[in-house]
């Protein structure tokens, strides 16, 4: 039984596509190729064809995922250096006050 894709289907495995060509598996023009194929896929089996000799990707989310903790880290950060700037500015003005 045949499953009919859906356009985000396709869209993700497009995205597969793009991340397999900045990793350097695909060149330009097999991306195009394999892209165009994605986009006119009616079924989930044509779409999974456009990827199957290229290695599963498991890495996006946990990837993603890492580059956004040093992100909020360094954020968190930041809020702590100026809540203790204006703490410190609080007790500098009651010490002269």
């Amino acid at each position: 039984m045949e499953i009919r894709a859906s356009d985000e289907d396709r869209e993700r495995t497009v995205a597969d596509l793009e991340r397999h060509a900045g990793a350097g598996r695909l060149t330009l023009d097999e991306f195009a190729e394999r892209a165009k194929v994605a986009h006119c896929a009616r079924t989930l089996d044509e779409l999974a064809a456009v990827v199957n000799d290229l290695p599963a990707d498991t890495q996006p989310t946990g990837a993603a995922a890492t580059v956004e903790e040093p992100s909020r880290d360094l954020l968190i950060l930041f809020a702590i250096a100026a809540a203790t700037l204006v703490l410190l500015g609080f007790f500098i003005a009651l010490i002269r006050a």
